[in-house]
């Protein structure tokens, strides 16, 4: 079997089990109870009750009534809908009034009529509609006796049957959301892979093929007069590509974490080769992993930033560290693409995103256009920072 058909037979188990776990009752799980009222038409069938149109009269609204709340009980709108009390205020009616006619068998209806109240009421209605019908039930019973069953039997059972209900009722349907919120998260969690992957090879492919180009170009203006320096230029792109290689399979198994020292220094060949002086000054302590990682982010997309856009002579790596705190500043004095000067600020879906992404960790980037020329990116991370955003490999492509 190959391993697409055992993976998709797994699923097929998967859902099978699924469909086959117990589910929440349905409606139909109480009406059996029904039949506690076989005693009051046993009684009627045998001519052993007064009145006997009366009392069939009332045991068949009663059963009519019983299935239509118990149905309406399991649909939430349908619950908090006037009608639904209204019924149940019938059933209360017939049930009072058949319990003092007749007594005896007559009395069970009342446990029949705390099911149906177990469906509908919820909260502080229930409580007190469970201890007001249990003790009108008691009452009524002492008052009528004739039954095999002590008064306070008959108001027991009439309070239990109600709070039972409503209490299984509440727990299914609870527990239906539980399930929900369970598929809720899982397929949440796929989207947010996808968007992590589709994000981190998005941002390694630009940043890799853009370099590959520049230093394409390069090689291409060197080899008529230099081949030595040339073939340093395709050796570069070859280790380039290798590297790529190497990111992508990490980004497909979500382990990847960036280094600030690599990305720096990566930085510095991509901007020499199209033709930007990279000038970098670092101080301070060491940092933590997570914002390396964030901040060697920063540097890749800015740096492609202004291979792409900035047409700039030089470009500055400022990395700054303190005992609170760590910037980066990312500066460099190109004139941008032809069109109106960019405004000040964060712009742009992918700067926003970062911004956002930084901000989860606990720091914050800035970014705009420098007086007399040029582009300047700033971000600040904690010293503690954790990565609480996901994976430090799916920030979005940054935007001039």
């Amino acid at each position: 079997m190959s391993r697409s058909g055992s993976g998709s037979w797994k699923e097929r188990c998967r859902q099978h089990r699924e469909a086959g776990r117990l589910g929440p009752p349905g409606p139909y799980a109480l009406l059996p109870w029904l039949l506690l009222g076989l005693g009051a038409f046993s009684n009627l069938f045998q001519g052993e009750t007064s009145n006997p149109w009366i009392g069939g009269l009332g045991l068949l609204v009663f059963n009519s009534l019983y299935p239509s709340v118990v149905f309406r009980g399991f649909e939430k709108r349908k619950r908090e809908s006037p009608v639904s009390y209204v019924l149940l205020a019938v059933m209360a009616l017939v049930t009072l009034g058949l319990a003092i006619g007749y007594g005896g068998s007559w009395l069970l209806f009342f446990p029949l009529l705390s099911l149906a109240c177990g469906t509908i009421l919820r909260n502080r209605q229930l409580m007190f509609g469970m201890l007001g019908l249990a003790a009108v039930a008691t009452c009524v019973a002492i008052w009528r006796g004739g039954n095999n069953s002590d008064p306070w039997t008959i108001g027991y059972g009439t309070f239990i049957s109600g709070a039972v209900t409503a209490a299984i009722l509440t727990l299914s349907e609870t527990v239906t959301e539980l399930r929900a919120t369970r598929q809720e998260l899982a397929t949440t969690a796929v989207e947010k892979e996808r968007l992590r992957f589709s994000r981190d090879l998005h941002d390694l492919l630009g940043h890799t093929l853009s370099v590959i180009v520049v230093k394409s170009e390069a090689a291409r203006r060197l080899a008529p007069r230099d081949m030595d320096a040339a073939l340093a230029q395709v050796a570069d792109i070859e280790s380039v590509g290798r590297q790529a290689l190497a990111e992508i399979r990490e980004a497909v198994t979500g382990y990847r974490e960036g280094s600030l020292a690599t990305e720096l220094d990566r930085a510095r060949s991509a901007l020499t080769a199209a033709g930007i002086e990279a000038v970098v000054h670092r101080s301070g302590p060491p940092i933590t992993p997570q914002a390396e990682a964030l901040l060697g982010w920063v540097v890749r997309e800015t740096v492609t930033n202004v291979v792409r856009h900035s047409n700039a002579t030089t470009c500055s790596f400022v990395v700054a560290g303190a005992a609170e705190h760590v910037r980066l500043t990312v500066t460099d004095d190109g004139r941008g693409p032809a069109g109106p000067p960019p405004a000040p600020g964060i712009g742009g879906t992918g700067l926003k995103g970062l911004t956002e992404r930084l901000a989860a960790a606990g720091g914050s980037l800035t970014a705009g256009p420098v007086p007399g020329g040029g582009f300047v990116v700033g971000a600040e991370l904690p010293v503690d920072t954790v990565d609480g955003a996901g994976s430090p490999a799916s920030p979005p492509t940054l935007g001039r």
